[in-house]
């Protein structure tokens, strides 16, 4: 990230910097990988910070990339900033920040940065998760019972150290009393630990999805006397019930032995056992018994490597994916390997010892090709949307049945229908507004990014795909309602994948959780490309800066997008389908503007790379840009100064202008010479939705019509107190009265007291934080 911020370039620079959009906190974290040059004293490992604001404005006010940032240098006896070399220190999110302070050892610290996975492991740890930490050269067994800061920590910056407190159990804490390290000062101080360490010293003994490494059996839950266990002896598959727990053993009374008999009891080491009936024993889970088996057509033969299938067990339908297809050894019928959805198969992708995929514990499961079929939950196609919209009870039916239908948006004409009221909308629950209000705005009247729902994506992400697609978007089009569960699920689902272990607890910017899904998550094509001195940059979202000196007071949108372009030297490399522009501001709560005018229409002609320009005074085919008078007061409230030859000329006669350097444009090829006025097609985009901020609550405003009246306000929790089953109460509702400001002249506009304006209008034009435009060509319903 840090090698495209700090290039050559000093546009490059600044481009690269207003597209990162990952970054929710008010500092920027770094750790030194190279000793820097001066000072001496500071070694690679050690851990550096910069506020925001002053990052970006080393790099703004520099004419070139800065050879030093001054950065505040964690664990230095005095509170000075120390210029160092941006080559010689790489970012660093904040969570591993506090990670990797836990370490006393620069080298130490600088080692376990490059084991990023052994990081990745620790960020997915909670509490309550057995573990074994590292202590007198052995590996002892524990719970995790505390993950936090070091009660007796001194340290004065703006982060701490995270420590893991460890419960140890049985035998491994005798074994720590026997040596002298038991209750030492640093876990006395927190209660129920016997050890406090950093995530260096720790591992899960159940490695998860965030693991380095996945063992083939693994026991996933903890085991009490009475389970029903599944449990393998030497590659053989058994079942019995839990006689007793001891340390990494279990006594199991048997349902058969290792001579067929019923009864009696045998030891188990622990990670051979799972609870739970398994179907079978790999080898012979053909689904013979009882199959839905396919029809003649022999469907069979269609499937492949990534197909979504389903088969039958002794529970019912189990739905996956296939990871491979080939024969087994002593097995005559082409084998299938799947990866199931759920735990309900019997290893990791081995079978009988050898490796032939990789996914979770308990989630592969090798099968005849033959007993597998195409997953019906994916076999029905959409109806037309105008005919009969299914009652919220025929929706759940046909859910239930596997019959999934997909919706496209709402209408103008069907808003009114489908979803003005309360309980509409998202519903909200635990600091998901963000998410609530992104999605309402992306899906609900928009299909300008419904290709993220339906394009080919990795198996392992295919689940979060679902749940958008079948579980979000299609009720919030067909019944104009999305429980607060399905949200839940979809967070639980991103925190499971390791982007944060607080997604389903803590409020996200926007930007961050859009970047997560469309490009962790769905390998969505980046939305903008954006050139600067020859080089092209793509992003999702572009956040808009402006210099100090502006001297907007209260700006359009267009406005706001061609200064930030002009300051930063950028151009748009082609069209974007979808622009989502992030208002100026300094953290959520400093806006830069009273009041911002939505742009209902974004011309973006000028902004483009390449493409003919008409000259902005006579409209011929524009031949000169002069940058310089971009700040001219003449020209103030218009787009880019590009003029023909002759309107250029007549300008910079001005003895005002005779100082400008004005540049020649790159004509296209075939439009050379041509000087007479020439019609040209302006490329423009339209305003669909705005997300709005007041207080840390996101609300949204959906452009759903023509008319300047077609508004509707969508906030998750408009009753925070008339909670239903836990949840809170949305609420969707038409705001006309926002087109009657959109109608008046800028100064009416700026004279209205934003505690005086109608309805919810002084939200939209003073809590402004995203706008989101969409290309009219590249929607899919028009």
């Amino acid at each position: 990230m840090l090698e495209s911020v700090w290039g050559n370039n000093p546009n490059y620079c600044r481009l690269s910097i207003l597209l990162s959009n990952m970054t929710s906190t008010r500092n920027l974290y770094f750790i030194i990988t190279r000793k820097p040059e001066f000072p001496g004293r500071i070694s690679a490992g050690r851990l550096c910070y910069i506020s925001e604001y002053k990052h970006r404005s080393s790099f703004r006010t520099s004419s070139r990339s800065p050879r030093h940032v001054p950065v505040f240098v964690m664990g230095s006896l005095s509170v000075i900033e120390y210029y160092l070399e941006p080559s010689s220190m790489e970012e660093l999110s904040a969570e591993d920040a506090e990670l990797l302070l836990a370490l006393s050892v620069d080298e130490e610290r600088l080692k376990w940065f490059n084991e990023r996975d052994a990081l990745r492991t620790a960020k997915g740890l909670t509490l309550g998760t057995e573990v074994t930490v590292e202590e007198g050269g052995e590996k002892l067994r524990g719970i995790l019972s505390y993950i936090g800061r070091h009660p007796e920590s001194t340290y004065s910056a703006p982060l701490s150290g995270t420590f893991f407190g460890i419960k140890l159990q049985g035998e491994n804490k005798r074994k720590v009393m026997t040596n002298g390290s038991y209750q030492n000062k640093s876990s006395s101080c927190i209660k129920d630990c016997d050890l406090v360490v950093p995530f260096s010293r720790v591992r899960p003994v159940v490695p998860s999805s965030l693991s380095p490494s996945i063992p083939a059996h693994s026991q996933t839950e903890e085991l009490n006397p009475g389970d029903r266990v599944t449990y393998f002896v030497n590659d053989t598959c058994r079942h019995g019930m839990v006689v007793d727990v001891l340390l990494n053993v279990v006594r199991i009374s048997t349902d058969t032995d290792e001579n067929g008999k019923r009864g009696g009891e045998v030891d188990v080491p622990l990670e051979s056992v799972f609870k739970g009936e398994v179907p079978a024993e790999p080898e012979s889970m053909d689904v013979d018994t009882s199959p839905v088996e396919p029809n003649t057509d022999d469907l069979y033969l269609d499937l492949s490597v990534n197909s979504l299938v389903e088969v039958t067990l002794g529970k019912g339908s189990s739905y996956g994916i296939i990871r491979w297809i080939g024969s087994l050894p002593t097995r005559q019928e082409t084998m299938a390997g799947l990866e199931l959805e759920e735990d309900h198969g019997v290893s990791d992708g081995t079978f009988k010892s050898e490796r032939f995929f990789n996914c979770p514990p308990k989630r592969a499961l090798f099968v005849k090709l033959s007993s597998c079929r195409p997953d019906s939950r994916f076999q029905s196609t959409s109806a037309n949307h105008s005919e009969r919209m299914p009652k919220q009870e025929d929706a759940e039916v046909e859910h239930s049945a596997g019959k999934l239908e997909t919706f496209p948006p709402i209408s103008t004409e069907q808003v009114n229908q489908i979803l003005i009221g309360r309980m509409k909308g998202i519903q909200g629950h635990c600091n998901s507004c963000y998410m609530d209000a992104a999605l309402f705005s992306l899906f609900s009247c928009s299909s300008v990014l419904d290709s993220m729902l339906f394009k080919s994506t990795e198996p392992q992400d295919a689940p979060i795909q679902n749940t958008l697609l079948h579980d979000i978007v299609n009720p919030l089009r067909s019944k104009g309602f999305v429980e607060g569960r399905h949200i839940m699920k979809l967070r639980k689902q991103l925190q499971n994948h390791g982007y944060s272990h607080s997604f389903t607890t803590d409020e996200k910017d926007p930007e961050e959780f859009l970047t997560v899904i469309m490009h962790h998550i769905l390998a969505l094509d980046p939305l903008l490309k954006l050139s600067a001195a020859g080089k092209v940059q793509e992003s999702y979202c572009y956040q808009i800066f402006l210099d100090q000196n502006h001297s907007l007071v209260l700006p359009t949108v267009q406005q706001l997008l061609e200064h930030s372009f002009h300051t930063a030297g950028l151009k748009l490399a082609e069209v974007p389908s979808c622009l989502i522009l992030q208002m100026p501001r300094f953290g959520k709560k400093f806006k830069m503007f009273d009041k911002i005018i939505p742009s209902l229409e974004l011309d973006i002609t000028d902004l483009l790379s390449e493409g003919p320009q008409q000259c902005m005074l006579c409209g011929n085919l524009a031949q000169i840009e002069c940058p310089d008078c971009f700040t001219d007061p003449l020209f103030s409230r218009t787009g880019f100064k590009i003029f023909c030859k002759t309107c250029s000329s007549q300008v910079h006669s001005h003895p005002q202008r005779q100082s400008h350097q004005p540049a020649a444009l790159g004509i296209p090829e075939g439009y050379a010479g041509r000087g007479t006025p020439h019609s040209l097609i302006r490329d423009k985009l339209e305003l669909f939705a705005v997300l709005c901020i007041e207080t840390s609550h996101y609300v949204s405003f959906i452009k759903h019509g023509r008319s300047s009246q077609d508004w509707i306000f969508f906030d998750s929790m408009a009753d925070r107190h008339g909670e239903r089953d836990g949840f809170n109460i949305p609420e969707v509702h038409a705001c006309p009265e926002v087109g009657m400001y959109l109608e008046m002249s800028p100064a009416e506009l700026a004279n209205q007291v934003p505690r005086d304006m109608k309805g919810v209008a002084k939200r939209l034009f003073c809590d402004a934080y995203m706008y989101l435009y969409q290309s009219t060509n590249m929607c899919l319903y028009r």
